[in-house]
């Protein structure tokens, strides 16, 4: 499904190394920094990307030769104002960044909102949820009539446009209806193709959403 939000065997990575990046293998690494998961040793990507199972989900892996490397998991140096814990989501850059402390972050790439559907501005972490289930909201429904089996919610799985975790956007006490998730559309990211939401592949939001508080600050750039 190609819509979006706005409203295990030796070769299997468990969610414990994905999450804490404990290295299978030293090849062709990245050496992101520490977070609130722990610190993040050097990783191969066909480690980071590799497959994850949780219960009766199951994550395949990506095939990270068909992506721009410029979009995977890596390490930063970070020069601006934002404290230690931020997110931060340049829409233009197609990054979404955690402010790490020692001048660096955590950088992820991310798909975002198609032209009429982007949203910016200063939020902040308001719920998390682990395999969400997603509802379409009504204007959505109504652009797409075929999505009104959903109106009451499509169950979580690997085909959920929400993927395996949400991050909910909040403007004080309210529900902004936008959100950092999953994707069941690897291919997306690095493109604005979302109704607003910012999607990221499911190893990645799996790994941000360990490391990212509660009311933890969100900035999405204009």
């Amino acid at each position: 499904m190609s819509t979006d939000c706005t409203t295990s065997s030796a070769s299997t990575l468990t969610r414990r190394s994905l999450v804490l990046g404990i290295p299978l293998v030293a090849a062709a690494c990245v050496s992101p920094g520490g977070g609130p998961a722990g610190p993040w040793r050097a990783m191969s990507y066909a480690e980071m990307y590799g497959p994850v199972v949780e219960g009766q989900y199951r994550i395949p892996a990506i095939d990270t030769t068909t992506i721009n490397p410029a979009f995977l998991r890596s390490e930063v140096s970070w020069t601006g104002p934002e404290a230690a814990g931020t997110i931060v989501v340049d829409p233009k850059a197609r990054y979404a960044y955690l402010v790490q402390p020692g001048g660096k972050a955590l950088r992820y790439g991310v798909g975002v909102g198609r032209e009429g559907f982007a949203w910016n501005g200063n939020a902040r972490v308001g719920a998390k949820r682990e395999w969400p289930k997603w509802f379409p909201p009504k204007e959505m429904i109504e652009r797409e009539p075929r999505l009104e089996p959903y109106r009451e919610g499509m169950d979580p799985g690997i085909q959920n446009p929400l993927g395996a975790r949400a991050l909910y956007l909040y403007e004080g006490q309210k529900d902004t209806l936008y959100r950092l998730h999953g994707t069941n559309e690897p291919k997306s990211i690095g493109t604005a193709a979302s109704s607003g939401c910012i999607r990221l592949f499911n190893q990645d939001i799996i790994d941000l959403y360990a490391r990212v508080e509660m009311n933890a600050p969100v900035v999405v750039r204009a």
